[in-house]
Parts: structure tokens; sequence; C-alpha cells
């Protein structure tokens, strides 16, 4: 695999320890989103946003957590599969290219201000980028827009190996669109949570770059996770997560009539999100959601730069 997934085979309730989330599980609120306000996000005010904690679902039939029995289109696969993708998942380019050669892929994440989408640390956004949700090869107009980045946040211990690849993961605001709205209003969100287990049934879409894949379209599988030994990350096993899939979306308790979850992770981690070799396009990585990227989500929703002892 080399680097990473950008170049070839491949991102309850807030309870807050000091400044810290230690947990995140809460339904999107009703017309939540592009909503700015000033100053810094509080304690207090993360509690009264994300309401009340969701109980507990039931066990699915498959021994994962994440709800009960999933229907027939979220039956585990053993690859994936092309769609017409959902509205808060896209690809990112970098401004000035041929709206073609996107790197990796991004998703939008319930916020307070209703502007924050969530991808891979080793993505590398910079303010040159743009997100694309619900991308279609070829369109004269894209049908969720084109979002540049305003900022983009990382976590400075991230590393492409060693305990640096649990880290792999990076948030980024995007400006408001002509007509002043922000992109949650638009296009929906996924809710950030903590992970809950390294055995989950997820729903992962991505989007692999035309060079490996020329149909220039949007994947998704159905896969039960594991843990990746020795690393604070999931693994699955899916056929069709190539290059341009990093930064997908790891979603349990897909809706599909709202076509938005609970994200539990994003594709990324050890060697940018996969093992070296054939193996690479087959088995995907993604860091597990824990304290690390709450505090980062904070730094995001508060425009500060992340630091770290």
């Amino acid at each position: 695999m080399g680097f990473s997934r950008w170049w070839r085979v491949r991102w309850v309730r807030a309870v807050l320890a000091g400044l810290y989330v230690v947990t995140l599980a809460a339904a999107v609120p009703k017309g939540a989103g592009g909503h700015a306000r000033a100053g810094n996000w509080s304690s207090t005010e993360a509690r009264r946003f994300w309401g009340p904690e969701r109980a507990a679902a039931a066990p699915g039939t498959d021994g994962a957590g994440g709800g009960a029995a999933a229907p027939e289109a979220q039956r585990i696969t053993g690859s994936a599969r092309h769609f017409d993708g959902v509205p808060s998942v896209g690809v990112l380019f970098t401004a000035g290219e041929d709206m073609r050669d996107h790197h990796c892929t991004a998703s939008v994440v319930h916020s307070p201000k209703g502007n924050l989408i969530v991808t891979a640390g080793h993505c590398s956004v910079g303010e040159d980028a743009v997100f694309v949700p619900g991308y279609r090869a070829g369109a004269d107009r894209q049908p969720y827009g084109v979002w540049p980045v305003d900022r983009a946040f990382t976590d400075p211990r991230r590393s492409d190996s060693g305990e640096g690849s649990d880290l792999d993961f990076a948030f980024a605001t995007v400006k408001p669109d002509a007509r002043g709205r922000q992109i949650e209003r638009v296009t929906g969100a996924n809710r950030l949570v903590r992970t809950p287990g390294y055995v989950n049934r997820v729903t992962v879409i991505g989007y692999p770059d035309a060079d490996d894949d020329p149909a220039d379209q949007a994947i998704r599988c159905t896969a039960l996770t594991e843990r990746l030994e020795d690393r604070k990350q999931e693994r699955m096993t899916c056929e069709g997560f190539l290059s341009g899939t990093s930064g997908s979306p790891w979603l349990t308790r897909f809706d599909e009539k709202t076509r938005t979850g609970d994200l539990v992770g994003v594709l990324g981690g050890l060697n940018g999100g996969g093992p070296d070799g054939d193996e690479g396009s087959r088995i995907s990585y993604s860091p597990v959601n824990d304290d690390a990227i709450f505090r980062l989500y904070l730094d995001a929703v508060n425009g500060r730069e992340p630091r770290r002892d």
C-alpha cells in the first residue's frame, strides 16, 4: 500500500472531563445545523445540544452491535457495489483540478454550526480543498453543490504506523454556499458517536478514484468488523475499497430512508487504512472513536488549533 490510500489502496450525549468529550451518542435534533454562534462551545452547551442518552439498541442476530436484524439492503456482503451515493458523503478535490482526480472521501458530521466534515488524517486536507457531496461524475452541476474548505483540524500526533496511526482522522469546516446556508441544511449529517466495541455491523460508503475504478461512482458495503491486532482500530473485509476511499464513513444504524447513520469510524489508520500488497483492496482499517476524536471534534467546533502534550 505504501504511504496511504490517497495514492494507492487507500476518515448519547456529550460527557466531558474538563473540556474533553468522553462520549457522544444522540440523534440529530430536528432542525439542527446552520446556526453560527460566537465564542467557545462549553461543556454545558454540549450536554444541552446532544440531549439525553439514547437507549441502547438490542444486538443484531449476527452477534454484532448496532441494532436488530438488518434489512436486506444491509446484509453482510463480500464485496462493494456501485450505487448512486448519499447526500452526506462525497469526495475531496484540490481546487483548480479537473473535477475528476478526487483523492479522498469525506462525510458531513452533525455539529452546532452545521458546517463540519470528517475524513482520514492522512488525506492532508488543505485550504485549497473542496468537498463535493453526492458527487456525480461528468455532471454539469453537482446535486448538492461544491463546498470550499475553510479550515482543517488534525491531531499533531498522527502517523502512518504505531500508536500515531490510531489517530488517523481529521475534521474540516466548509464555507456556506451562495445563499448563506451551511452544508448540513443541504445534505443532512451523520452522528459522531463512540465506537461501541470492535465487533460491529457497519455500512461503509466511499468513492474510489477514476484511475482505479473507471465507473467513478460511489460504492457501498456492509461488513462485520473485528479488532486489528495490537491497534485501537477496527478491521473489515470487503473487496473494492481502492485508492480514493480513505476517509469513507463507517456507519452503524444506517437508515435507508434518511440515508444517515451513527459514524463509528473512518477508513484510515495503519498504513493509511489497510495492509500492504494485494490484500489492500480487500481489507480496510479504521481507528476507533474514543476520547481523542472527540477532543479533536471540540477543537474543530471551537475553531482552535489542536495542541497535544
